[in-house]
C-alpha cells in the first residue's frame, strides 16, 4: 500500500507544517486534506532541481531544497544505521510485539551508534 493511502491516519491534525519525500508529491490534493490548514513542504524531483533558472528566485529555490534535503537526512541517518550496521534489512514477523520491540531496541541502539564518540571511555 501506497504511502499516500495511509497519510491521514499518521497525522493527528494539529500540523502546521507537513514535510515529505518526492513520493509524496500531489497530497494537498487529496480529499482527505483538502480543509487542512498546514503548509506542505514537499520535496521536488531531481529533475526538475536541475532545471531551475540561475536567476535570484531559482538559487533562493535551490537553497530550499538543500534545506528540506538536510532535514530529510536527519530523520533517515537512524535508518541506516540499521540496516547497514546492525543488518536489518528484512522483517521476519513474529508477532507485532515482538517485532515493534526489536524496532524500538534497534532504535536505541542506533541512537547509542550516534554519539558513541561522545560517550567517555570507561579506563
Amino acid at each position: 500500500m501506497h504511502e499516500l493511502n495511509t497519510a491521514p491516519a499518521r497525522l493527528h491534525g494539529d500540523e502546521r507544517l507537513i514535510y515529505g519525500g518526492v513520493g509524496h508529491i500531489g497530497i494537498e490534493k487529496c480529499d482527505d486534506f483538502q480543509d487542512c490548514q498546514a503548509d506542505f513542504r514537499i520535496a521536488m524531483k531531481p529533475g526538475q532541481r536541475r532545471v531551475l533558472p540561475d536567476t535570484p528566485d531559482g538559487r533562493l529555490l535551490d537553497l530550499i531544497e538543500t534545506a528540506k534535503a538536510h532535514f530529510r537526512a536527519k530523520v533517515e541517518h537512524p535508518f541506516r544505521i540499521i540496516k547497514c550496521q546492525f543488518g536489518f534489512r528484512k522483517v521476519f514477523y513474529r508477532g507485532i510485539r515482538k517485532n515493534d520491540l526489536k524496532l524500538k531496541l534497534l532504535f536505541a541502539l542506533a541512537n547509542l551508534w550516534m554519539v558513541r564518540e561522545r560517550i567517555p571511555d570507561p579506563a
